[in-house]
């Protein structure tokens, strides 16, 4: 008999400028939340943001925000409050600063540890066992309930469970922050096949270069 635990999934669409979406895996849910607002990408990197497409505001209205928790949720239960949007964006931008200070080994906020910690005092969506014949409570999720399960997310990305594995794009022109799930720890590119691919080629460029 299988048990359903709380596994949200991870990863989304970015779309930069020229259209072209590309996928990236921050490697945490919480870390794809932070990137649903600006505030990571421009503390990340301290100017205009980069071609990657991250640092666009994606909950301009409840609707998006529903829309963002369901892909990871499934359905999001009842109408939403009128004060979702806010404390969804409040607590998303705690956990960008946060990922910002923790891949810069600078201390934590506080006041953002404090608005996590709130959030992840509050009911989140609690694992199942599936086989049952009877359903023990909502057979969807409630607005504040992921909010809590991504905060809880958070408690451990920025706890010492993540050991230290938060960190930035190698590349020079990238800053995009992720959580580095690989066994050996050796993650180094946003993408592979964004990042990693475009070091490749420059690093075969320059090899030929100094050959010829």
């Amino acid at each position: 008999m299988a048990v359903a635990s709380v596994v949200i999934p991870t990863g989304q669409w970015l779309a930069p400028d020229d259209g072209t979406r590309w996928w990236f895996d921050s490697g945490s849910a919480a870390l794809d939340f932070a990137y649903t607002g600006s505030i990571v990408a421009e503390q990340a990197d301290g100017g205009p943001r980069d071609d990657s497409g991250a640092g666009v505001e994606l909950l301009h209205s409840l609707d998006n925000l529903i829309a963002w928790l369901a892909e990871r949720f499934g359905s999001v239960q009842g109408a939403p409050r009128p004060g979702d949007l806010d404390d969804a964006r409040g607590l998303r931008d705690s956990i960008a600063r946060l990922a910002v200070a923790s891949s810069l080994g600078e201390e934590l906020a506080a006041s953002d540890i404090d608005i996590v910690n709130l959030f992840a005092a509050t009911p989140d969506v609690p694992p199942a066992l599936s086989g049952g014949t009877r359903q023990a409570g909502h057979a969807s999720v409630r607005t504040q309930q992921a909010l809590s399960t991504l905060a809880r997310e958070a408690v451990r990305l920025f706890g010492p469970e993540a050991g230290g594995r938060i960190r930035s794009c190698s590349a020079e022109d990238c800053s995009l922050i992720y959580l580095d799930t690989s066994r050996a720890g050796s993650r180094r590119w946003c993408s592979m096949q964004r990042c990693g691919n475009r070091a490749k080629v420059r690093k075969h460029r320059a090899k030929a270069a100094s050959a010829a």
